[in-house]
């Protein structure tokens, strides 16, 4: 299985939950580059457990060390490495015999035969994203003094909707959700779905949803199809987060269901340029933006880890049993996983626009 995934910017990650440590390696960034570390440590506070009662008990410090690549503040030209160590493991918590339901345990066992580190879900941990975060912060600073910017909010949790991102969002909107654990546009919207996460806890339960993306000031023609275009490189990076389940750009599924009257996205001239006039197909035509904002979702199943009784079986014994799971874990992974999802669209975006534009201007 391989852990590294991108063309010209090279992104690999490390380790397991339960291990001393995790961690990232970009490798395809030019020397010279300034790296925030103020700004970094916030976005690694964005994706912290223990940062909210909605959230894991388990608590770390997600100190970003970097090992290579970086000195004096700038990138050196090597391969970036980046590390987060682990300090709050409970592995007793975890019954490698009798796999968690929905979780990777048994797809896992059947491919490894049961010799993979599975404690707190291993490499397949949702822990990783530490590290996800932590090198998606440093491509989002590169895209930022690019004109590029990438924010988000939870557009669904259960039942509850929040807005969707409208032509008036900017970077003065994504600062603001940013700095909130539930970043919803609407503020009521959060109020709701805190009691529905609350509520899914004292449950000993869980609950999914759906974050909505917004990428401003990507240049018209990125992307590489057909195999590489914007939605399908997305695609690839998204789905590498844990708990992903589907992804639409745009109106998404809706189009399904319209005349191609209502679908389509008229052209006309906007500030001396052709242009779409309206965003349903989200940014994107045949895989290469268009000039106008990506916009995507991604929708996110429960948390697998619960505390109520399941059907599971015993791996050693062959036989049906019960599970009850009596590990730390979030009842939604939503809210958490807002900073990551942001983190892979910038490497993604930053690897196309390396390929579409070159390296030279990220000096």
């Amino acid at each position: 299985m391989s852990s590294s995934i991108g063309r010209e910017l090279r992104f690999s990650i490390f380790g397991e939950s339960h291990g001393p440590g995790i961690g990232a390696v970009l490798d395809g960034l030019p020397a010279g580059i300034p790296i925030d570390l103020d700004s970094l440590a916030f976005q690694m506070g964005r994706r912290k457990p223990g940062s909210s009662r909605l959230s894991t008990k388990r608590k770390e410090d997600d100190q970003v060390e970097f090992f290579s690549g970086f000195n004096e503040g700038r990138t050196t030209g090597g391969p970036l490495c980046l590390l987060v160590r682990n300090s709050d493991q409970h592995s007793s918590d975890y019954d490698a015999d009798i796999p968690r339901p929905s979780h990777a345990d048994l797809a896992v066992w059947l491919k490894e035969g049961g010799a993979a580190d599975m404690r707190g879900g291993g490499r397949f941990s949702g822990r990783l994203t530490a590290a996800t975060v932590a090198a998606g912060s440093v491509a989002r600073q590169v895209l930022a003094r690019r004109g590029i910017h990438i924010g988000a909010h939870l557009l669904r949790i259960g039942e509850h909707v929040d807005a969707a991102f409208d032509d008036s969002a900017g970077p003065e909107l994504f600062e603001r959700l940013a700095a909130d654990y539930l970043p919803t546009i609407d503020p009521l919207a959060a109020t709701r779905m805190a009691s529905l996460i609350d509520k899914a806890r004292m449950d000993m339960d869980s609950v999914g949803g759906a974050v909505e993306l917004l990428c401003l000031g990507l240049p018209p023609g990125l992307g590489e199809p057909p195999f590489e275009g914007v939605e399908g490189s997305l695609s690839q990076w998204i789905f590498g987060v844990p708990g992903v389940k589907a992804l639409e750009f745009g109106a998404g599924i809706s189009l399904s269901s319209m005349r191609g009257s209502h679908a389509n996205d008229a052209i006309g001239m906007v500030g001396g340029r052709p242009r779409p006039l309206t965003n349903r197909s989200g940014g994107v035509n045949g895989g290469i933006c268009n000039g106008n904002p990506l916009r995507l979702a991604a929708y996110m199943r429960p948390t697998a880890s619960i505390s109520v009784a399941q059907r599971s079986v015993s791996l050693s014994r062959s036989e049906d049993t019960e599970l009850v799971i009596h590990g730390r874990h979030d009842p939604c992974i939503v809210p958490r996983a807002v900073p990551v999802l942001e983190s892979a669209c910038a490497l993604c975006l930053l690897d196309l626009l390396i390929q579409f534009e070159g390296r030279a201007w990220m000096r």
